[in-house]
């Protein structure tokens, strides 16, 4: 574990980006499809709406992430 430790230190910031966003973009992609899971309708009840809902929800969280990356942040303040 120490070793480990001291091999972050020299990881770069893009080296530690590419560790951490792989293995985040792959538990989201297993919870999607526990998600798809629900659609199972002989275990499930739902209407047209709830889902309509869900998806909305994602997708509008999906799209205020993705801003976060795309975007450059402003200053507000300069003399």
């Amino acid at each position: 574990m120490r070793a480990e430790k001291q091999n972050n230190k020299e990881e770069t910031r893009h080296e530690r980006f590419r560790r951490v966003v792989v293995r985040r973009t792959n538990e989201i992609i297993k919870k999607i499809g526990v998600l798809g899971n629900c659609s199972n309708r002989s275990s499930y009840a739902y209407t047209d709406e709830e889902i309509n809902k869900i998806f909305s929800a994602i997708e509008k969280e999906l799209k205020m992430v993705k801003l976060r990356f795309t975007t450059k942040r402003k200053n507000k303040f300069k003399l």
